[in-house]
């Protein structure tokens, strides 16, 4: 059960009456029995769960992985504390198991800044042209707020500066440009182009230019006061399933209420959630509780449907823009909560898109353990990007890397040099669990003994003809995975 950092108990609701004005026992009284008739039915009351659900799906998943990165340090997951980087000088493997659908392509920096005391400046080196690189900024609210990066600012270096929603101040002198976090916690996630296993020592020097600095210490002045201590509560997928509402309730307080969130926060604070409640979420009766539970499955199971049905079927493939800004999802929870669900922490559209197939075109799902596949791209139709893409596998049930006897977990554009082309001038990779011989083994891709699910990453697809954007409407188009012959 989450602790006292839940913030909410029987005394402080009559402490808050009195505070506000009762003067007798009878005020108190009078005003709890208002608070008590304001309470929703069981039927309202399962209706703003499932609505709750969906909307506040993305922040506690957004506080599970930011627990595991930063807080807890017993966690396996554990990199470093707030406000320092820690650089994965390698690429992830079937062993690391924190986010769905991880990336081995691009090694990590990972980097959570609290940033209630003051400001955060991050600084990035000059990086060679054809190296690519990003930092994406994405808050609590699982917003994509801004980027560093060679799409964004280019590969030259310099000085930026990341806020908390209140602050307020003067932009130093040298930094380039400001982003505003709608919370007071907030992700930088940077990924650093791997050019071949050989490569890592360069990718290890990119990322030591890496610099993070309060603001105080950018200014080189003495430091801003600390902020106050916080008892962050413990979490686990066995907690969420029955504390889900608590942890809710816990980081709604880190993210002051956004225009568009009036109307669902209202609700949240009928059932004893977040800001501006009347009663302890607690207190609920069983029947309520009951009604809840109820709500939250139906608002999961919402998700898992939007998520079949995200985006377009293209040969098989779904190709759909999930992450972004506010303005991207403008209000849509489910929008959201797809995202969140599906692949916590991806790249908005412009940076990177994530089409995925697990079927035939045909609709026949994909299983290692049937068939051998091909996957072939026409002569001079490669996926169309400004820098590279890439061919993961996933165990479809877990969406982890798999093990394989070479280790090999995707293929990517800075392999096709080794990679053998048709007579005809195509590229064919072999998708099987089993080697399609030496002659073929640049060209194989690891599978399972079992189901398929493999993920297209297309890092800054063309803006241009051919184009796989806007996504599922572009003039470029995904290729059917096949049978072997």
């Amino acid at each position: 059960m989450m602790k006292a950092s839940l913030r909410v108990s029987a005394w402080a609701l009559g402490l808050g009456l009195l505070l506000a004005g009762c003067s007798s026992k009878k005020d108190v009284i009078s005003q709890a029995g208002n608070a008590e008739a304001s309470r929703p039915s069981l039927a309202e009351t399962k209706d703003i769960a499932e609505q709750g659900f969906i909307f506040g799906l993305p922040l506690v998943t957004n506080y599970a992985a930011m627990n595991a990165y930063s807080i807890n340090t017993k966690s396996p997951a554990y990199t470093a504390p707030f406000n320092v980087i820690k650089n994965e000088a390698r690429v992830y493997t079937p062993k690391d198991r924190a986010v769905p659908l991880p990336n081995s392509d691009t090694p990590y920096s990972v980097l959570f800044m609290d940033l209630r005391a003051e400001p955060i400046v991050l600084s990035v080196p000059v990086v060679e042209k054809n190296r690519y690189f990003s930092a994406m900024l994405c808050d609590g609210n699982t917003y994509n707020y801004g980027y560093i990066g060679t799409r964004a600012t280019g590969n030259g270096g310099g000085d930026y500066m990341v806020v908390g929603p209140g602050w307020q101040g003067e932009t130093p002198k040298g930094i380039k440009q400001v982003f505003r976090s709608s919370t007071q916690f907030s992700l930088a996630a940077y990924r650093t182009q791997l050019m071949g296993v050989s490569d890592m020592p360069n990718v290890e020097k990119v990322q030591s230019g890496y610099k993070v600095r309060t603001l105080s210490e950018y200014l080189k002045r003495p430091a801003a006061p600390a902020a106050p201590a916080i008892d962050f509560p413990a979490i686990s997928k066995e907690m969420v399933k029955t504390s889900f509402f608590e942890y809710l309730d816990f980081v709604l307080q880190f993210g002051p209420p956004q225009a568009n969130e009036t109307e669902i926060r209202a609700k949240l604070a009928r059932i004893g959630i977040g800001p501006g409640k009347t009663f302890n979420f607690k207190d609920l009766s069983a029947e309520h509780k009951a009604a809840i539970l109820l709500g939250m499955k139906e608002g999961d199971a919402k998700v898992d449907e939007a998520i079949k049905n995200a985006g377009k079927d293209i040969n098989g493939w779904n190709v759909a823009s999930m992450f972004g800004d506010q303005a991207f999802y403008n209000g849509d929870w489910l929008k959201r909560a797809v995202a969140a669900k599906w692949g916590i922490f991806g790249n908005s559209a412009e940076e990177a898109l994530y089409p995925f197939v697990d079927k035939e075109a045909n609709g026949t799902l994909l299983d290692g353990s049937k068939h051998n596949y091909t996957l072939t791209f026409a002569a001079h139709e490669l996926p169309p990007v400004k820098v590279f893409w890439s061919l993961t596998m996933y165990d479809p049930k877990s969406q982890q890397l798999i093990d394989n006897p070479i280790n090999r977990y995707l293929l990517n554009s800075e392999m096709l040099s080794a990679m053998k082309k048709n007579s005809d001038g195509t590229l064919t990779l072999y998708i099987q669990k089993d080697s399609p011989g030496r002659d073929k083994e640049a060209n194989w891709l690891p599978a399972p003994d079992g189901p398929i699910y493999m993920l297209l990453r297309l890092y800054v697809p063309s803006p241009n003809p051919p184009s796989i954007l806007p996504a599922g409407d572009g003039t470029w188009q995904p290729p059917a995975v096949v049978q072997a012959s």
